[in-house]
């Protein structure tokens, strides 16, 4: 059985506090509204009756490709309304998907809804590229817990895609709350293809591994083991000197950016 039908039992009420702190902690601060966005649309994918995510698109032209981005747990869609313009300034159509509960999102996020509802933003994505008529040079990236959702589509879409950019990401997933789990709980949920690092090895598409040196979130070792892990024969990785899990593009916003450019220019259909 896929693990990706079977994650209920991650949905428990002090691990979805951590996971999805803009939700459920009773400490984070109130999100910000979802307004008006420079330059961008905003798109909205049904996951289930009654229930759509919000996206934002920045668009940089028809011609260029477009690139799916999962984001972290404690950002929304709208947070990227000063960073898509560093994506569109190098020619890349930039499509931030947000998570349940999220900005304009319905619902409420828990794991396994992530992982379902990933497959249906991806569709969805595709479907707003198709119908006004973008290349079809897509690429898809993850940053902290959206590694988690980019892997997953990367898994069972890789032939949608050029490329997979991972940021900050874990080979392990959520194994700072895995004391949560039971044995038997354990045993189901870290099972090898289960987590990132076992998934990216059946993944062949051009891959970019991109993590902090000092990252003290998700240690610089999860970004190095994804990419020893990466089944890609096309690979890369970067870690930003100096760089926590917050802060690699204000550390190294050059060298992070020529990375992603350069990755998504060698790999892009002609």
């Amino acid at each position: 059985m896929p693990c990706e039908n079977d994650l209920s039992f991650w949905d428990k009420p002090e691990i979805l506090e951590v996971i999805f702190p803009l939700v459920y902690s009773p400490f984070s601060f109130a999100a910000s509204p979802a307004g008006a966005l420079r330059n961008a649309c905003n798109h909205f994918i049904e996951v289930e009756r009654g229930i759509k995510i919000g996206c934002a698109f920045w668009a940089q032209g028809r011609e260029c490709p477009s690139l799916l981005y999962f984001h972290g747990n404690g950002e929304e869609a709208s947070d990227h309304d000063w960073i898509a313009p560093l994506y569109n300034k190098r020619g890349i159509n930039l499509f931030v998907a947000d998570y349940r509960g999220y900005g304009l999102s319905d619902g409420r996020p828990t794991i396994s809804s992530m992982i379902r509802d990933s497959h249906l933003i991806f569709q969805g994505f595709k479907k707003v590229l198709d119908e006004e008529y973008y290349l079809p040079s897509l690429f898809l990236m993850g940053r902290s817990l959206g590694s988690v959702s980019a892997i997953e589509v990367a898994l069972h879409h890789q032939e949608s895609f050029n490329g997979l950019i991972i940021e900050s990401g874990s080979a392990n997933n959520f194994r700072r709350l895995w004391e949560y789990l039971d044995a038997a709980e354990k045993e189901r949920g870290l099972r090898e293809e289960c987590l990132n690092r076992g998934k990216i090895k059946k993944i062949h598409i051009p891959t970019c591994i991109i993590h902090g040196e000092y990252d003290q979130i998700l240690p610089v070792e999860e970004g190095k083991e994804l990419y020893e892990n990466s089944g890609a024969s096309n690979k890369e990785l970067l870690i930003v000197p100096g760089a926590d899990h917050n802060d690699l593009m204000l550390r190294g916003q050059k060298e992070y950016f020529d990375t992603i450019e350069s990755f998504i220019s060698r790999n892009s259909s002609a």
